[in-house]
């Protein structure tokens, strides 16, 4: 299944929330969630800097991923950022399919 890296950012409501509920039961939520879309969170942490959550899931299509993302940017309380993980395997395996590229302009 095609692994994700997703930073998320919280907005005013969501940090509201956050301080209400509390971060183990948003992880459990966020577990839930993967877990219903047919996926696995492999690790979920909250962060300082540009993002305030971090976490690696798995999916089984490229659309589970896709929903869950429309799902939180649709909700209002964050901002989510996904981005597909390549294994060193699946780097091999390109590297040795054959393309014939041209520069532009040459």
């Amino acid at each position: 299944m095609p692994l994700y890296l997703w930073q998320a950012s919280y907005t005013v409501p969501g940090v509201q929330g956050l301080k209400k509920d509390g971060g183990t039961k948003r992880a459990q939520a966020v577990r839930e969630m993967t877990q219903q879309l047919g996926g696995k969170l492999h690790a979920f942490y909250y962060s300082f800097g540009e993002s305030d959550v971090v976490g690696i899931s798995e999916f089984p299509d490229h659309a589970s991923a896709v929903a869950l993302s429309l799902a939180v940017n649709g909700s209002g309380v964050a901002t989510l950022k996904s981005t597909v993980l390549i294994t060193p395997e699946e780097i091999d395996k390109a590297a040795k399919i054959p393309v014939t590229y041209r520069a532009p302009g040459s």
